[in-house]
Order: C-alpha cells, then sequence, then structure tokens
C-alpha cells in the first residue's frame, strides 16, 4: 500500500469515526468548566466551592459538537431550501 493511500484510509477512518461519535452522543461536555456548569473556587481554607455559572453551556455543563453544529446547519439549508 503506497503512503497516499494509507493517508486516505487513515483519513476515512477518523472522518467516519467522528460522525458516529457525533450521532451517537451529540452533546459533549463544556470544555471551560469541564462539564461542572460552573468554576471551581477555593475557600480560604483551600476547599473547593462552587464559582459562578460557566456562561459559555449556560451552566448546563454540555455543548454541542462541532461536527453535529454542520450537520444541523446543513440539514436546516436542506430543509429551507426545498420547502
Amino acid at each position: 500500500m503506497t503512503p497516499v493511500l494509507a493517508a486516505i484510509a487513515v483519513l476515512l477512518f477518523v472522518t467516519f469515526g467522528y460522525a458516529s461519535v457525533c450521532a451517537a452522543s451529540p452533546f459533549g461536555a463544556c470544555r471551560r468548566c469541564n462539564g461542572l456548569g460552573f468554576a471551581l473556587e477555593t475557600d480560604r481554607r483551600g476547599r473547593p466551592k462552587r464559582g459562578k455559572t460557566c456562561r459559555r453551556c449556560k451552566g448546563r455543563g454540555k455543548r454541542i459538537r462541532a461536527g453535529r453544529w454542520l450537520y444541523n446547519r446543513a440539514a436546516r439549508l436542506h430543509r429551507n431550501g426545498t420547502a
């Protein structure tokens, strides 16, 4: 197998793998708050306490994956164009 065919095969494998992850689980943990929905702060004794609500995920702790976002946009564009 030539290096070009191997690179294409790996690229297709990664693409279809990510597409299947987006189809099975369209939401992932928020990267800013690590899925908690709020920031962790420490009090004066060093113990963790709840901080402010995460502005990126609005306290839900979840975010939509980039591939699912693209799929939703393409589906909406197709649906509006064929109506």
